[in-house]
């Protein structure tokens, strides 16, 4: 009953006082309305408990990913670092601070700054949710605006120019599957050699979060699929391994690496897997393809992510302010 009351009393009041005035406030209540002593330690103990590790358990139950994960907690790490605070006593001016602190130190960009913002801001908004504090003190500090810079995709020619010098029939089945299907690197390099399905020219891939997705290629690709499969002498059950002993998968720097170098040797600017994600997805906003469907292809969450894309071709604009302007 007084514990339901001490907590009808901060909800009346939260909205006015901020964490240490709350937390004072707290201890105020369970003294003066004579809260049981064997729960007194728990309710204001100044213990400080390890926020971060319960955080960090509450996002592996959620399926993020090792790599997110790992930028969560060094990213939290070093706020609580260079802030040296109780959890509950950081307030919005401290995390001002310290972000602005952070961007004259580091010279990050806009982009990576906001990053940090969102981990932080998604960091108290759980401790505000499971009442380990009363405020989250990120909630007012607002989006970073950042620029938006034309990111640039592969032309026709360039596609033709990096398959026909292509060396190695692994490394022309990796561009025309990337190319075909617009899958992560990263889904690429957990392929094994049952999950193609030749027959219906497709796969499922394991996205972000393990979701898993259909994805299709083409004629072309089925091809040159099947001309390095006959070509292999392993019994490696990758999709794409190593091309010297003992024949391990491929793992993703190999793939950037690989694709970084034909790049160099051509002189094509920029040769990375997540390019041809991009050009995919022009391609097919170009074509006609609903905005919805090439959400899915992707696997993407949120469709503003895939709207970042139909941004993409500035050529778009060129030809149809020449066909309804003039």
């Amino acid at each position: 009953m007084v514990g339901k009351l001490i907590n009808e009393i901060e909800q009346e009041i939260s909205n006015i006082l901020n964490n240490i005035q709350m937390e004072e406030l707290h201890k105020v209540l369970v003294n003066s309305l004579g809260r049981l002593e064997s729960n007194k330690e728990k309710l204001y103990s100044e213990k400080e408990m390890d926020y971060l590790s319960i955080f960090i358990c509450a996002k592996q139950v959620e399926g993020c990913s090792e790599k997110s994960i790992k930028y969560y907690k060094s990213t939290i790490e070093n706020m609580l670092k260079i802030i040296e605070k109780n959890i509950k006593y950081i307030t919005t001016e401290d995390l001002r601070e310290y972000l602005a602190d952070y961007q004259k130190k580091s010279l990050c960009s806009k982009v990576n700054l906001d990053n940090i913002r969102r981990i932080l801001s998604s960091f108290f908004s759980w401790l505000e949710d499971e009442n380990y504090i009363l405020k989250n003190p990120v909630r007012r500090i607002h989006k970073i605006k950042t620029g938006k810079a034309v990111k640039e995709t592969y032309s026709d020619e360039n596609l033709e120019i990096l398959r026909d010098n292509c060396k190695e029939l692994r490394d022309l089945a990796i561009i025309d599957l990337l190319n075909s299907t617009g899958m992560r690197v990263g889904e690429l390099v957990k392929l094994n050699i049952h999950d193609i399905d030749f027959n219906e020219r497709e796969c499922v891939v394991f996205g972000k979060g393990d979701k898993e997705r259909k994805v299709y290629f083409d004629a072309r690709t089925k091809i040159h699929l099947q001309n390095y499969l006959n070509s292999r002498k392993d019994n490696n059950k990758a999709l794409f391994v190593s091309l010297i002993k003992p024949y391990n998968r491929l793992q993703i720097s190999g793939v950037e690496i690989r694709m970084r170098k034909l790049g160099r040797k051509l002189k094509i600017n920029k040769v990375h897997p997540h390019k041809f994600r991009r050009t995919l997805a022009t391609r097919a906003i170009d074509k006609g393809m609903p905005i919805e469907q090439v959400q899915r292809l992707l696997g993407h969450q949120k469709i503003d992510t895939t709207l970042q894309y139909a941004m993409v071709n500035q050529n778009n604009v060129k030809i149809s302010h020449r066909k309804y302007i003039g």
